[in-house]
């Protein structure tokens, strides 16, 4: 039986989400050295810069910052050393199709404990160009003030 249970968010990678098109996400598991589990578990962690790939049927996680334990000796882990992602063939198969299209990427969205084992959230992403980033944030910006207005009627309902 696991010590924790449930999700705990370490890491999230919101970057990724206003430069990118999400259009499938994969949940993975990480080999990791025990400094590296340890700062993680301290809340440490940077998705910002990483980005992963399929190399001869196995997927690696490059590029991701993780650092280095605070209390560690000689054994203590490179920040951002490149780490396997633990997933089934099928799924690595799956990435390793989609990928040979052009434009789209691998790109880590949010690393978590998940029932005391160290997950990552992966997505298949395709980038956005300029004008997509500009209408996202026209019309995440028409549906605040949409939400405002329908705040303020019902606080003027509520107040007669």
């Amino acid at each position: 039986m696991p010590r924790e249970i449930g999700r705990k968010l370490i890491a999230q990678n919101k970057r990724a989400r206003h430069d990118y098109f999400i259009e499938d996400t994969y949940e993975a598991g990480l080999v990791l050295t025990g400094t590296e589990v340890k700062s993680l578990r301290a809340g440490k962690a940077n998705l910002t810069d990483g980005y992963a790939t399929v190399d001869g049927g196995e997927a690696w996680l490059i590029n991701v910052y993780i650092p280095e334990y605070s209390q560690g000796t000689w054994t203590n882990h490179a920040a951002r050393r490149t780490r396997k992602l633990l997933l089934h063939r099928k799924e690595i198969g799956k990435i390793q199709q989609v990928l040979k299209e052009r434009g789209l990427t691998l790109v880590p969205l949010a690393l978590y404990f998940k029932d005391g084992k160290a997950k990552i959230e992966i997505g298949i992403a395709r980038g956005k160009k300029d004008y997509d980033k500009r209408q996202t944030l026209m019309e995440k910006q028409a549906d605040r003030e949409m939400a405002r207005a329908m705040s303020n009627a019902v606080r003027r309902r509520g107040g007669r």
